[in-house]
């Protein structure tokens, strides 16, 4: 057995390049993988264990066909299967003299899978069915195969092909299947060349194949004869095509071999083969094609114009419309459709008839077929005239087209019964031959040069149109064509010079001068005869306008802008007529449509006037009295002498030079009384006062910082149980932005600062002060609060705070035996007053005795004086 065993190792590593090492390890746990039906014996690994003085291996609970030698070799003595166990366990233990001495170990073995099974289908003979015409890549039928090998491995991997068709007389495949799914179905040519075999149609509710429908239909299309059904050959052979088209899979019109291959279709692949039968069915559902029905046919209606025949003998048509208008149209309960009256094709040319076909249950059996029926044409309108008036200039050129006519023919435009010719039958007055008229575009020419517009105003043409159907149909049509008139006339003055107009130089605009007037020969109340009037020269400040009266056709000369008598005294003015049109081809115009006059401007005294219209100045509010705020200058049109004068200064804050209107402080400026100052200022004549103009004078004070921030209250008191509560500081300031708020609040300067207050903002105009610790006694304290404005100018101010005791209204309270000992400061003024002037009293009283004693000694004198 080893000698084989070694052989066969040996052979393996030969043929897959493996060695004996590549078959050795150590004896533990282990996975190992074997091949199923290998020949045997078969090595699957050797196994050593680290112990010392191994003499033999053992397999515990040893399993059919695995043995392992005395050298540690893992073998098979049988083949191992797949699909009868995919994965055995063992153990395997060393051995010293039958002791254990190593192990046991697990071992796993994995039978690995090998393709040695083909695939199998699950039936022999497959069979379907598919319509004639049915779209390509419709299933008809499904075919499925297995294969036992390992579902997880290319193995089971199965593809499917079709081997043959039979009959395959054709170059191209009718049939192709779903290499993955197995389903069958037509090809594109497939579903084009299929045919059915022909046989019979059947009515609503005859059975297919049945004895007593084929006798009947047989006795419908056959002469009557005495012979058996049996033995009519006829007969016989109709009853075995029907029999055989009710299961056709029997005798199927196509067989196909179709093959299942396992590892994807590779080459070594292992296959399955089965047969499909498959019946081509008559598709009786054909679309019959496009319907024509010519419009105003007479008959008997309704009137049979197609059929449609469903699959299902059983079906019940309908007819659907698409469009919500007459429908003309029905089908019975053998899918013949009729028209049920006449059609008008000007009405509608064409309709879509969607045929349904569906069982008692109301569900389609076969799918929606459209059928369009077109309407055709008859000669049933005459033409109808199109426009019918048109003008021709009175120099309109040989050949020139006047118009065209446009006329319609309502029937179809594509048939000669819409085809229209033109004959120019009559024109009125009949003079030379003017116009003619193509025959078959209608357009209208001039066939003769010189039309005159005073002689024929216009022409009346009479045309007849003509189509082209069976009998033709005629209309006469009335065509106008007027002459219109061409400017061939100039515009003539009626006097060339107008002479001089005067104008005082204080006149209006819009007032009148000089009315003139030029006419024109043209055709009247066209643009040839119409005449505009210009200003061509003479005034190129356009000082001056003319307009003409659509009534009479004079032109009017009036003043647009003020005279200036001083700045231009006398205008030559140039006149000229003209046309809107123009002129004819070679005319020009000339002397004849031009005309002149002479304004002259009268002078008269005027007032004076200012150099500006508007009189405004922007100024500090702490301009220097007697600073000059405005030079104010103004002069008179005929250089007389003026002189101002003021009016409005209320305040007394200006003053103003008379003779050369200078305008001065006399008093400061404030702008916290006032922002903006409005006075009157006059010029005027000295020697005609009454010649005076005034202006307005707008004066926009700007501020100065020259106002500091100041407190609102200089005092408050604190009460020693609401100390925490911060005291509210407000401050204002005169001056406006930017020399006002916000301002800034702080404590004194450095040497003035208190450890004992502190300052926080609150908004723009206002501070919180706290007392940060309660003195021990009641004080009053002057908090020194400095107070800075936006623009950083500030002063400091002393802020009284008194801090006490405080009663429920908020006094400071004294306790009433603190008050018994103590004099307050009125009662010790007082008090000191009455002393006084009892000191007082005594002393004059002891100066008027002293006057009245006698003198005496020394000694008494002193005594006095003690």
């Amino acid at each position: 057995m080893m000698k084989h065993l070694l052989l066969l190792t040996v052979l393996l590593s030969s043929a897959h390049g493996i060695t004996l090492e590549d078959l050795k390890g150590p004896l533990e746990n282990k996975e190992l993988h074997v091949p199923e039906a290998t020949a045997v014996p078969y090595p699957i690994h050797q196994f050593v264990s680290a112990e010392a003085g191994v003499t033999g291996y053992r397999v515990i609970e040893e399993l059919p066909g695995i043995s392992i030698s005395a050298e540690g070799w893992l073998y098979l003595s049988e083949p191992l299967t797949w699909s009868v166990e995919d994965t055995l366990s063992l153990q395997i233990e060393a051995l010293a003299d039958d002791v254990t001495v190593d192990g046991p170990y697990h071992i796993v073995l994995k039978v690995v899978d090998i393709n040695n099974n083909a695939p199998t289908f699950d039936q022999t003979l497959y069979t379907g069915e598919v319509m004639e015409h049915k779209p390509a890549g419709v299933p008809i039928v499904r075919v499925l195969a297995s294969d036992t090998d390992d579902p997880n491995t290319a193995n089971a991997a199965l593809r499917y092909s079709i081997d043959k068709e039979i009959p395959g007389t054709l170059d191209t495949s009718l049939f192709q299947i779903d290499p993955q799914t197995g389903e069958i179905s037509t090809t594109e040519d497939g579903a084009r060349l299929l045919k059915a075999r022909a046989g019979l149609i059947y009515s609503r509710g005859e059975q297919r194949g049945s004895r007593e429908v084929l006798e009947k239909k047989f006795n419908d299309y056959c002469a009557p004869n005495d012979i058996p059904y049996e033995e009519n050959p006829f007969f016989t052979c109709v009853l075995r095509r029907e029999s055989r088209r009710v299961d056709a899979t029997v005798d199927p019109d196509y067989t196909l071999i179709v093959r299942a291959q396992d590892m994807d279709g590779a080459q070594n692949a292992l296959s399955g083969t089965t047969r499909v039968h498959i019946a081509i069915n008559q598709n009786l559902w054909v679309n019959p094609g496009p319907v024509t029905i010519r419009e105003n046919v007479k008959g008997e209606y309704p009137m049979l114009i197609t059929t449609v025949t469903s699959n299902d003998p059983n079906a019940i048509y309908s007819l659907v419309q698409k469009e919500r208008l007459n429908f003309p149209f029905s089908i019975n309960a053998e899918g013949q459709i009729y028209v049920t009256e006449g059609l008008d094709r000007e009405e509608k040319d064409m309709y879509v008839l969607v045929v349904l076909a569906k069982d008692e249950q109301g569900v389609e059996v076969d799918e929606p077929m459209e059928i369009h029926v077109t309407v055709t044409d008859e000669n049933d309108n005459a033409p109808e005239c199109g426009v019918s008036e048109f003008e021709v200039q009175e120099n309109e050129v040989l050949g020139s087209v006047v118009g065209n006519l446009m006329a319609h023919d309502a029937d179809d435009e594509n048939s000669a019964n819409a085809l229209l010719a033109y004959k120019l039958l009559t024109q009125n007055p009949p003079t030379a031959n003017m116009f003619s008229v193509d025959e078959y575009s209608g357009a209208i020419s001039v066939s003769k040069s010189g039309f005159r517009r005073s002689v024929t105003p216009q022409y009346t043409l009479t045309i007849s149109i003509s189509d082209g159907g069976t009998p033709a149909k005629t209309t006469e049509c009335q065509v106008i064509v007027k002459v219109i008139d061409i400017n061939n006339e100039l515009p003539i003055f009626e006097k060339n010079n107008y002479g001089k107009v005067g104008v005082p130089e204080n006149a209006q605009p819009g007032t009148s001068l000089l009315t003139i007037k030029a006419t024109d020969a043209d055709d009247p109340g066209s643009g040839s005869s119409k005449v505009l009037y210009e200003i061509a020269a003479g005034d190129p400040n356009e000082v001056f306008t003319i307009k003409a009266d659509e009534t009479t056709g004079e032109g009017i000369l009036s003043i647009a802008k003020p005279l200036d008598y001083e700045e231009q005294s006398t205008y030559e003015l140039q006149i000229h007529a003209r046309n809107p049109e123009p002129l004819m081809a070679g005319l020009q115009y000339g002397v004849e449509s031009t005309a002149v006059v002479t304004v002259d401007v009268v002078d008269v005294n005027e007032p004076p006037q200012f150099d500006k219209d508007f009189l405004t100045v922007t100024v500090p509010e702490n301009l220097t009295v007697g600073a000059t705020v405005l030079n104010i200058k103004a002069n008179d049109p005929e250089g007389k002498e003026i002189v101002f004068k003021m009016e409005g200064d209320e305040r007394g804050w200006l003053e103003l030079d008379s003779a050369t209107g200078e305008l001065k402080t006399k008093k400061a400026l404030n702008y916290e009384e006032v922002q903006q100052l409005t006075v009157k200022v006059i010029a005027y004549e000295k020697d005609a006062p009454e010649m005076q103009t005034e202006r307005e004078v707008a004066i926009y004070l700007l501020d100065v910082n020259d106002n500091t921030p100041r407190l609102i209250t200089m005092e408050h008191t604190i009460c020693v149980k609401d100390h925490k509560k911060p005291v509210l500081l407000q401050a204002e300031d005169g001056d406006a932005e930017p020399f006002g708020p916000p301002f800034t609040f702080s404590i004194g300067s450095k040497n003035q600062r208190s450890p004992n207050w502190e300052i926080s903002p609150k908004d723009d105009t206002s501070a919180w002060l706290t007392l940060k610790k309660v003195p021990s006694s009641e004080q009053v304290f002057g908090v020194p609060i400095n107070i800075k404005d936006n623009a950083g100018l500030g002063i400091t101010h002393k802020f009284n705070v008194h801090v006490c005791n405080c009663t429920e209204f908020g006094y400071c309270y004294r306790e009433p035996k603190a008050q018994a000992g103590v004099l307050g400061l009125g009662s010790t003024i007082g008090i000191l007053g009455g002393v006084l002037g009892f000191i007082i009293i005594v002393f004059v009283i002891v100066i008027k005795k002293s006057k009245k004693k006698p003198k005496t000694t020394e000694g008494e004198e002193g005594d006095a004086m003690m």
